[in-house]
């Protein structure tokens, strides 16, 4: 049974209200990296963009909007997320199965020209730093000179005192805006196995991933992604807007 675009907008509208609670401000950092997208590809006929981690098609869909004369790829491991990112949003973006940093997975992108921009939201954090450290000189290489890895992610400041400061002005705005009403993320996924047109991919997925358990954060700071961006030959890096541990990051190639 194929999954249809009812269901995957059902499913597509939950996830976006499930991962508020998890990013401080969200629509308000898709609308920054899209701004900086926009500033960096303009005048161009047909800019070449890659979203990193694309889940359901979130990010994708919203540049596409934005954007319509890009042309966006969106890659991800997780088959029921791209499962429904192909039927909710068919037409923001190509969809790759391939795991970020996995042996082949710039190859499976089918590129054919530079890109002029790799974009991520609340995902990178996931890939343990050596893992994160090839990715980031494999995406240099992918880039033309200009363009751009723009982050969106949980980027800790380096101190104790700093981290909490920052992490706990984050928690008040999402108290404030009551992010933190929404159901989270294991509930989300327990909703989802019990949806039949869901099945074959969330099955898919157990083989591959074992479960929808939350992935282990690298930890790493605004520092530390830094660091690693100039070593893997990005010009500059500059964090464009910040609200608690909420951030992105720009790397200029």
């Amino acid at each position: 049974m194929g999954l249809s675009m009812a269901v995957a907008e059902w499913w597509v509208e939950r996830w976006e209200r499930q991962q508020r609670r998890y990013a401080v401000d969200r629509e308000e950092r898709f609308t920054v990296i899209a701004d900086v997208v926009e500033y960096v590809t303009a005048g161009q006929r047909r800019p070449l963009v890659v979203d990193l981690g694309c889940g359901p098609g979130s990010l994708a869909a919203r540049l596409a909007d934005r954007l319509p004369r890009a042309e966006v790829i969106g890659v991800d491991m997780d088959p029921l997320l791209l499962e429904l990112a192909r039927t909710h949003h068919f037409s923001a973006a190509r969809y790759v199965d391939a795991t970020i940093g996995a042996d082949g997975w710039t190859e499976a992108l089918a590129l054919g020209r530079p890109l002029d921009a790799a974009v991520s939201t609340t995902a990178l954090h996931c890939l343990p730093e050596p893992v994160l450290r090839r990715t980031y000189a494999q995406l240099a290489a992918l880039l033309r000179p200009g363009g751009v890895l723009v982050n969106g992610d949980h980027l800790p400041q380096p101190g104790a005192f700093p981290g909490a400061l920052a992490a706990h002005v984050g928690r008040r705005r999402a108290e404030r805006q009551r992010d933190g009403d929404h159901e989270d993320w294991e509930t989300w996924w327990a909703a989802v196995a019990a949806e039949p047109e869901l099945a074959e991919p969330l099955a898919e997925r157990g083989r591959r991933l074992g479960g929808p358990a939350v992935c282990a954060d690298n930890g790493l700071s605004v520092a530390d992604h830094t660091a690693l961006l100039h070593t893997a030959g990005f010009a500059q890096v500059v964090p464009v807007w910040q609200f608690g541990d909420s951030c992105v990051l720009v790397a200029i190639r």
